[in-house]
């Protein structure tokens, strides 16, 4: 079993794959609805998790159950900031994580992906 949360969007990607043991949720940036981003590197991870966080509720999980992140960060001076807010989405048991410094293909300071298993 396969199943796509999120909808369509306009690139060839799925938001989340929702399968029988896990989601899958893609990278998410902190685009507003007509695609511009604002903030700093803190109002940017909020808005990222926030993403996440909905896919996953949308999906039937929360965020209790990310086993796995992958965070992309196109400044690592950025990482204190961007880790301080990371933490409060995950103040008990934090998911295993990388957190790679990358160049986006979008003016963003950062990117967040995540697995979470299905209870």
């Amino acid at each position: 079993m396969k199943e796509v949360i999120g909808g369509k969007v306009a690139v060839p990607l799925s938001p989340a794959i929702k399968t029988e043991e896990f989601v899958f949720v893609s990278g998410q940036v902190s685009t507003k609805p007509d695609g511009s981003i604002e903030g700093g590197i803190e109002e940017q991870t909020a808005a990222c998790l926030d993403k996440v966080k909905q896919l996953l509720e949308e999906a039937g999980t929360t965020m209790d159950n990310v086993v796995k992140t992958l965070v992309f960060i196109t400044d690592v001076k950025d990482f204190q900031a961007m880790n301080a807010v990371y933490a409060q989405y995950f103040p008990q048991e934090p998911p295993a994580r990388s957190c790679v410094r990358a160049d986006l293909m979008i003016d963003a300071k950062v990117e967040i992906e995540a697995i979470a298993l299905r209870k």
